[in-house]
C-alpha cells in the first residue's frame, strides 16, 4: 500500500464553551503555533571534573496560537471574546479550551491538537485595499497553556 503525506487543507477547529452563539466553531483560513519546546537546563556543580554543564529538560514553552478567517456581515466574534476577556474582573472565565482536527481526504480525523486554557492577546482586523482582488481576512492570537497532539 503506497502511503502519502496528509494535505493541511483540511481542518476544523472547535471552542469549548464560548458562550458566543458557537460563531468560532467553523471554518478557518489558517491555524499557526501548534509548537511546543522544551527549555533545557543548565547546571555545573563545582567538584564536576568535564569542564561542560550539565543539560536536563526544564519547563515546557507553548507558542502563541494565531487563528485566521474570513470576515462576515455581522460576525464580530474574534472582537467580542478578545473585548470580554480583557474588561472582566476575572479574566480567566473566559479562557477555553479547543480542538484543532486534521482531516483525510474522506474527512475522517487523522490528527488532533488540544490546546488548554486559550485566551485572546490580539485581534486584527482585515487590511483595506482599494486595488486589492481577495477576501478580507481577521486574525485573532491566542495565548496557550498548553497543547498536545494525538495521532486517530
Amino acid at each position: 500500500m503506497v502511503s502519502y503525506p496528509l494535505p493541511k487543507f483540511y481542518f476544523d477547529i472547535s471552542v469549548v464553551d464560548l458562550d458566543l452563539n458557537d460563531e468560532l466553531t467553523g471554518g478557518f483560513t489558517e491555524v499557526s503555533g501548534l509548537d511546543v519546546e522544551t527549555e533545557p537546563l543548565e547546571y555545573r556543580a563545582g567538584n564536576m571534573p568535564q569542564f561542560s554543564k550539565l543539560k536536563k529538560a526544564g519547563m515546557q514553552k507553548y507558542s502563541n496560537l494565531t487563528l485566521k478567517r474570513g470576515v462576515f456581515k455581522g460576525v464580530n466574534v474574534f472582537y467580542n471574546w478578545w473585548n470580554s476577556a480583557v474588561k472582566a474582573a476575572d479574566t480567566t472565565a473566559y479562557h477555553r479550551n479547543m480542538t484543532i482536527n486534521l482531516k483525510n481526504e474522506s474527512g475522517e480525523v487523522v490528527m488532533t491538537w488540544t490546546v488548554t486554557n486559550a485566551f485572546p492577546i490580539k485581534v486584527q482586523s482585515t487590511d483595506l485595499k482599494a486595488d486589492a482582488n481577495e477576501i478580507a481576512i481577521e486574525s485573532m492570537e491566542l495565548a496557550i497553556e498548553s497543547l498536545t497532539m494525538t495521532n486517530a
